[in-house]
């Protein structure tokens, strides 16, 4: 499917007779909301459209506390990287399900500490492909690239990425609120045993993802919009959550609510959300 959509969309960008605004326009459905345009609306983007306003607002009439979960998550996401290059000294980042670019992208942390840092961003969603650009401004001694490709295909996201990041040195994949729309958990522990395969002892895996069994209301919500016709998103259980480290060597202090993993020095005791995630390294 992806293939079929990347020769479409070639197809579009070839034509005289279209200009790349109007290939943009045909390939973005505007008529179903998306997770990643909500998301931005969430965030105080403006790359969405009214059918995506709608649903946050129909989502946050329900659960305001989404609005929270959706920043703190960005915020974890910023301590994690800084910590990666900081303290880790990684310098390769595989950031798949990146969405739409927002303040403190994930090349924007990592090589504000070290401005060498590579990094790959993975997404499928066209509006995304169409605001790469925003993405592809890396300081002069590091790279990033964007690749137009769906979780579900490792294979291909690993074969276009070591393009530009070299897998014999350690790598941190980052799957940022991207495993929920994997609904099998199976396949989606599969997909992350793949990807973490390849890379090489020293890397390190970053998981963050809505959780079950926190806050019945915000699982409310959650079904409400499953229900809306937008490709769901499946919450899971901390337990679950937990398993997509399995064999390797969780980072203090683990799996926790992503507000308790390592807040910034003299910031207010942390309100626990129903977002899990946490940080290990492959030996």
């Amino acid at each position: 499917m992806i293939h079929a959509m990347a020769e479409r969309w070639m197809r579009l960008m070839t034509d005289p007779a279209t200009t790349p605004e109007e290939a943009i326009r045909q390939k973005i459905d505007t008529s179903v909301p998306h997770s990643a345009r909500i998301w931005n609306y969430w965030l105080g983007g403006k790359d969405n459209y009214p059918v995506d306003e709608q649903a946050g607002d129909a989502y946050t009439a329900v659960f305001p506390g989404i609005v929270t979960i959706a920043r703190s998550s960005r915020a974890f996401l910023r301590r994690n990287i800084t910590y990666l290059v900081a303290e880790a000294g990684i310098r390769q980042f595989l950031d798949v399900g990146t969405g739409l670019p927002t303040a403190q992208n994930t090349h924007e942390v990592a090589q504000g500490i070290a401005p060498g840092t590579r990094i790959v961003y993975v997404d499928n969603d066209p509006m995304v492909l169409a605001h790469a650009r925003a993405l592809l401004y890396s300081a002069p001694e590091g790279a990033t690239a964007y690749i137009d490709a769906d979780v579900t295909d490792p294979d291909r996201i690993l074969a276009t990425a070591a393009e530009t990041l070299d897998f014999s040195r350690p790598t941190a994949l980052i799957l940022s609120n991207i495993l929920g729309h994997v609904a099998d958990h199976d396949q989606a522990r599969s997909i992350v045993t793949r990807l973490m395969d390849a890379l090489p002892s020293g890397s390190y895996l970053s998981v963050n993802d809505g959780s079950r069994g926190i806050d019945p209301v915000f699982e409310r919500a959650q079904d409400g919009y499953n229900d809306s016709g937008a490709v769901p998103y499946n919450l899971r259980t901390v337990e679950e959550i937990t398993t997509f480290f399995d064999g390797l060597d969780l980072i203090e202090p683990g799996v926790v609510s992503v507000t308790e993993w390592r807040p910034e020095p003299g910031s207010a005791a942390p309100e626990i959300i129903a977002e899990h995630g946490g940080l290990a390294r492959k030996p």
